[in-house]
């Protein structure tokens, strides 16, 4: 497995592991507020439509105009901070996050209000992209994916915690209260990045022109594509899980949050799992990952229909699905390794890309007629297509180096 060239880590001598924790800490703090503001609208549609006079609909385009302007904005943001150290960027994204809730909070309007969640999601991406890069440069070569799966840990807390806690907030004090506290997150998050993060220049070669030609490699583009077609296979199910449990396994709506809890808990122990394994054997972590992704969704399809195994597959669904995540940046960052930072960025885009493409199938399917189950099997088709592409990348990198 090659050894990743990129980003130039800190000598042990010069940064103790404790302020190493603490920086990882910072970026798994600022991960948990960009999570939180990305899907605490979800439950406050509701509110939201009536105080703004809108429709639920027109609401709803609260969550799809953020992930659109996810994955637009991640490259974009990227590539113009290049000049930029890396700190440095980290520090301006997260100001930026923050000036887009306090808008978000004051808005007086709908207008403003999907401003000021444009302006937060242009900071997701990029931030979601450099961050692991930071993250993975302050540690051993045999620990960047922990290292990675340790910031990515802040974004499955917001799933878990963050969300009801956000939501719950809201809907007591209304909703301009949940983008007040995200702000203040993010307050901590930056107060955290400055104090504990390393300052230092960038890589030699890491410019704008570095940062692109590593997408002239076919190899980048097999692992975005994978990225694109895994994450929409475990998204697949996870867009439509509430419907799948009340309505196909029968559970009460009431029952729902607290199997939801149970996801976030598979979610977070397979995230922190999958960067175990891609420090100990990247590429079989790489495919494995993948398959148990695509086992776990056939597994589910059959399952759901009787409570106590669909209780089961709640859990295991999390931790297949999220296990993938720091495995997917790990294999990235390998794949461009002179210049990972836009590379690392686009493939948060791809993350986005693949939520966004399950979701309108899987939605397609349902009005189709083909039942509940149907985005599962979908789930199942794009996960197969991912671990074909990711033997093909495999194969090549194989070819390459002998």
């Amino acid at each position: 497995m090659p050894i990743l060239a990129t980003p130039a880590r800190i000598p042990a001598s010069e940064y103790s592991k404790r302020r190493r924790a603490f920086a990882i800490g910072a970026l798994a703090l600022g991960a948990f507020g960009i999570g939180l503001t990305e899907f605490v609208v979800v439950g406050l549609l509701g509110p939201l439509g009536e105080d703004l006079d809108v429709s639920i609909p027109t609401a709803g385009l609260l969550v799809t105009g953020y992930a659109a302007a996810v994955a637009i904005g991640a490259p974009i943001m990227t590539a113009a901070g290049t000049r930029l150290p890396r700190k440095t960027m980290l520090v301006a994204l997260m100001s930026l996050f923050i000036a887009g809730n306090v808008l978000a909070a004051v808005a007086p309007g709908y207008g403003v209000l999907m401003t000021g969640r444009v302006v937060t999601a242009l900071c997701h991406g990029a931030f979601m992209g450099i961050g692991p890069v930071m993250a993975a440069s302050l540690v051993a070569p045999e620990r960047r994916s922990r290292a990675i799966a340790l910031m990515m840990t802040g974004l499955t807390l917001s799933t878990v915690v963050g969300v009801p806690f956000g939501t719950a907030l809201g809907q007591q004090l209304g909703w301009r209260s949940a983008f007040w506290a995200i702000a203040l997150i993010g307050a901590m998050a930056l107060a955290s990045i400055v104090a504990f993060v390393p300052s230092r220049p960038n890589d030699p070669g890491t410019g704008l022109r570095g940062e692109l030609a590593v997408f002239r490699r076919l190899r980048v583009w097999l692992v975005l594509t994978t990225t694109m077609l895994g994450w929409g296979a475990a998204y697949a199910a996870i867009t439509f899980l509430e419907p799948i449990l009340t309505r196909v396994a029968g559970f009460d709506a009431s029952t729902v949050p607290w199997l939801l809890l149970l996801f976030g808990a598979g979610l977070t122990g397979g995230n922190l799992l999958g960067g175990r394994l891609a420090d100990r054997a990247l590429m079989p972590t790489f495919y494995g990952t993948i398959v148990a992704a695509v086992v776990a969704l056939v597994v589910f399809a059959f399952a759901v229909h009787q409570q106590v195994s669909a209780v089961l597959m709640v859990f295991v669904l999390g931790a297949a699905g999220f296990a993938m995540v720091p495995v997917f940046q790990t294999r990235m960052m390998d794949a461009a390794k002179d210049a990972p930072s836009l590379a690392s960025s686009s493939n948060a885009s791809a993350f986005n890309v693949g939520i966004a493409l399950s979701a309108w199938l899987g939605g397609m399917a349902i009005d189709g007629g083909v039942g509940l189950i149907a985005p599962v099997w979908i789930g199942v088709a794009l996960g197969v297509a991912a671990l074909g592409v990711a033997l093909v990348s495999g194969a090549i990198e194989r070819r390459d180096t002998h």
